[in-house]
């Protein structure tokens, strides 16, 4: 495991790997912060709200989630422009968790700003039409697609559990009930932000347990890689072969004394023998 950059977030989230600028784009929440990075120096922008994840559209332009909107957003000059409203009217929510489909639509959680039970809810944004597909939700997380666009994953860490839901394969709006894939109740682990490699496994950040885990399509633990702090959040697959795991991670919820000892909130890599998914690109024409 190798430090990528040493920007100490108060809560990574969100890495994207831009398949056609070779770069990670990442984000901390608290701060209100997106980080980009490639073989260059470290680049950053500021919000005026939260930001938490996004979806590349084209080589200039990225869809990305904020409190209030799906807007989308120029990487040369800073403009942006509300694509939808998300939660406008609702204070207690922001985005969270997400990512592009392999239709061209985007996945987006929302959670409480303090994690209020049920407070949330998953989205999906297709074709500019924005439809709230589950509701209730306390902490949206792990939102990721299998390589043959059977179905999405997703989970609400507040309840340890992975979900697999199949999908339309015509236009990617769940089709049918979806099915417990993964129940991390029994080992109180609390499932982050996940991702699919090429081959159709999970490899999904644990909050709390210094490890990202890979999981079978079938919901069996192959592995999982130690990271040198408790807070891992998300991991994305990036690197001209897209065998590079990325790893974000956060300092919020560790004491004074842990800050100390942990590299908390930097981001990581370590290099795999397995290659992730390019990601989707997001369609808002």
């Amino acid at each position: 495991m190798q430090v990528f950059d040493q920007s100490p977030c108060q809560l990574g989230e969100g890495p994207l790997w831009h398949p056609l600028r070779q770069q990670l784009y990442w984000f901390d929440i608290l701060a209100k912060t997106l980080y980009a990075k490639g073989s260059g120096e470290l680049k950053s922008w500021q919000f005026p709200e939260m930001v938490s994840a996004a979806g590349w559209i084209d080589r200039d332009h990225l869809l990305i989630a904020s409190e209030s909107a799906l807007f989308k957003f120029n990487l040369l000059d800073g403009q942006q422009s509300i694509i939808c409203p998300l939660e406008a009217d609702n204070p207690i929510t922001r985005s969270n968790d997400g990512r592009a489909d392999p239709w061209g639509g985007f996945w987006i959680g929302t959670m409480g700003k303090k994690a209020e039970p049920a407070a949330g809810a998953i989205y999906r944004y297709y074709r500019g039409e924005l439809r709230q597909i589950k509701t209730a939700v306390s902490i949206s997380n792990a939102i990721c697609f299998a390589p043959d666009s059977s179905c999405s994953y997703y989970t609400d860490t507040a309840e340890q559990i992975i979900w697999r839901q199949p999908l339309d394969p015509q236009h990617g709006w769940p089709s049918g009930e979806r099915q417990m894939l993964i129940d991390l109740q029994t080992h109180d682990l609390n499932p982050d932000g996940a991702v699919c490699d090429a081959q159709g496994n999970l490899w999904i950040a644990q909050w709390g347990a210094a490890r990202i885990a890979q999981y079978s399509s079938r919901g069996e633990l192959l592995q999982s890689i130690a990271v040198p702090t408790a807070h891992t959040t998300c991991p994305a697959f990036g690197g001209q072969q897209l065998n590079r795991l990325f790893i974000t991670t956060a300092r919020q919820g560790l004491s004074d004394c842990q800050l100390h000892q942990q590299p908390a909130g930097q981001t990581f890599y370590t290099d795999l023998t397995v290659s992730g998914q390019r990601e989707h690109p997001v369609i808002i024409d």
